[in-house]
């Protein structure tokens, strides 16, 4: 009784009823950062990384091809203060990792969690198998978890202020504004946002869409993103080629429409999976978690449509959060109607769970070993220096007179990427490639006759030039010269450039 009377007090002043498990969520949340903090330290360079800083670094613009500008802003930053240093350069990410585990934890206490269950949702937050993948990878996935989260932070608050009808609309200024960060990381938000309204107008609340500040924070997120946006509408929103080369990927990278429907949701952990599945039916069934219905067939729509379209398997982990909140919120309150005679057993799935994802941070720098001995026979502590170091010196045997009219092309936005980051040690002329994002940054001036070519075949472009040999045969990729330029780069590229 007295429980149900504080409650009622906290409730009446738009506040959660428990306290902040604090001490909890920062121990896990400090773990986690610093384990990541020291992996990050040590490996190479991730592909999607090391494009997001030759991105930054070499070509900063107010958009790309492929993503918003926020990442390779970052890691332009965190080079500038640290050049080559790799714990500086994922520290930003190691950070948002860590952080995501405190946002969860919040997410819960809105919820109505108490601190173990606080607790428990900080554990399973900081235990998903993706997120310890690339928890120290610097790229837009990297800090999705962080950037959904705290999007969802207000927009739940809302809503239990709203139900106890007390609601802040100024929280709904705060979400656009955070919706606005999302749009300048990752378009796929938007989704999201599409989602969230249809879910709202079939199970409610129906005067959230209602609330003027609610489109006046659209409009906020509209402002934010609008340099991203204006960059894709010239040109030629090339973002939305890369959904149908993402679904051609998809066979590939996750076993096609069925692999991704199992891992949009494996990728949640262990313990994270479990309660996911639980959260879900009980935002759809539990009626004391009815003001946050609309989340539940908001991410069910999501599972759909990323399902659907072949798109990514992580495409979802920004929104483990919230079903973790109210899985954890359904446990406590059986924990408090029936205390369980088994709750020792909870404890092997801790471990078995901690395991699972302590390995998946491990994992990470496995593969970039695999995938710098299956790109390059090159042995370098970085391969972008090892690479570099080797199309340098086939540029440096060029005549003098030959190397000004040369220029650097490598086969993909990766190799190319690798080269403008390797070139700060190694003489390079200017990097260009036709590839994806980089296929934007522009291509030679027709002072240019000679190309050095890092790619696996000289078929594509060797049409375009009178003689071409193979100066560096050997690993997957080769290095070749190719000269005597036949037609304008203006004709040329547009021939050769390729989202794909």
């Amino acid at each position: 009784m007295i429980i149900d009377q504080t409650e009622r007090s906290s409730a009446s002043a738009g506040r959660p009823p428990h306290p902040w498990a604090m001490w909890p969520t920062l121990a896990i949340a400090g773990a986690l950062t610093v384990a990541h903090a020291v992996m990050g330290a040590f490996g190479d360079y991730w592909i999607d990384e090391v494009y997001m800083l030759a991105a930054g670094r070499f070509h900063p613009d107010w958009g790309y091809a492929d993503q918003p500008p926020l990442v390779p802003m970052i890691g332009a930053a965190m080079d500038f203060l640290a050049p080559d240093s790799m714990f500086v350069l994922r520290l930003p990410v190691a950070l948002a990792t860590g952080a995501t585990v405190v946002l969860i934890a919040l997410l819960a206490r809105e919820f109505g969690a108490d601190r173990r269950a606080q607790t428990i949702a900080a554990f399973a937050g900081a235990t998903g198998l993706w997120a310890n993948l690339v928890g120290h990878w610097l790229a837009p996935y990297s800090f999705e978890p962080l950037l959904w989260t705290a999007l969802f932070l207000p927009l739940v608050r809302w809503l239990r202020q709203h139900s106890q009808g007390v609601a802040d609309d100024r929280l709904l200024l705060v979400f656009g504004l955070l919706l606005g960060i999302n749009l300048q990381a990752k378009f796929q938000v938007a989704i999201l946002c599409a989602a969230l309204l249809l879910s709202t107008l079939v199970v409610g609340p129906r005067a959230l869409p209602a609330r003027p500040k609610l489109w006046a924070g659209a409009g906020i997120a509209l402002l934010i993103a609008s340099p991203a946006l204006i960059w894709q509408a010239l040109h030629g929103w090339p973002q939305l080629e890369m959904s149908r080369v993402v679904a051609a990927e998809s066979p590939v990278l996750s076993g096609g429409r069925g692999g991704t429907a199992v891992m949009l949701l494996l990728y949640a952990g262990v313990l994270g999976t479990a309660l996911v599945l639980m959260g879900l039916w009980l935002l759809l069934a539990e009626e004391r978690l009815r003001p946050y219905r609309m989340f539940a067939p908001a991410m069910i729509v999501l599972w759909i449509f990323f399902v659907v379209t072949a798109a990514r398997p992580y495409y979802l982990i920004g929104m483990y959060g919230l079903p973790i909140a109210a899985a954890v919120v359904g446990l406590q309150r059986r924990r408090e109607a029936k205390p369980s005679r088994w709750g020792w057993a909870a404890w092997p799935v801790y471990a078995v769970t901690a395991l699972a994802a302590g390995a998946m941070i491990f994992t990470a720098d496995a593969i970039n070993r695999g995938f710098s001995s299956a790109i390059t026979h090159v042995q370098a502590e970085r391969i972008s220096d090892g690479i570099a170091r080797q199309v340098s010196d086939v540029y440096r045997a060029l005549p003098p007179e030959q190397r000004s009219r040369t220029a650097v092309i490598g086969d993909s936005y990766i190799s190319a990427s690798m080269l403008d980051i390797g070139g700060r040690h190694h003489p390079l002329p200017e990097v260009f490639s036709p590839h994806r994002g980089y296929g934007f940054f522009g291509h030679p001036d027709d002072g240019i006759d000679t190309i050095v070519l890092f790619a696996r075949s000289a078929d594509e472009i060797r049409p375009f030039f009178t003689d071409a040999r193979l100066a560096v045969p050997g690993g997957d990729l080769k290095v070749w010269v190719l000269s005597g330029r036949t037609e304008p780069w203006a004709q040329i590229w547009p021939a050769v450039r390729s989202m794909r």
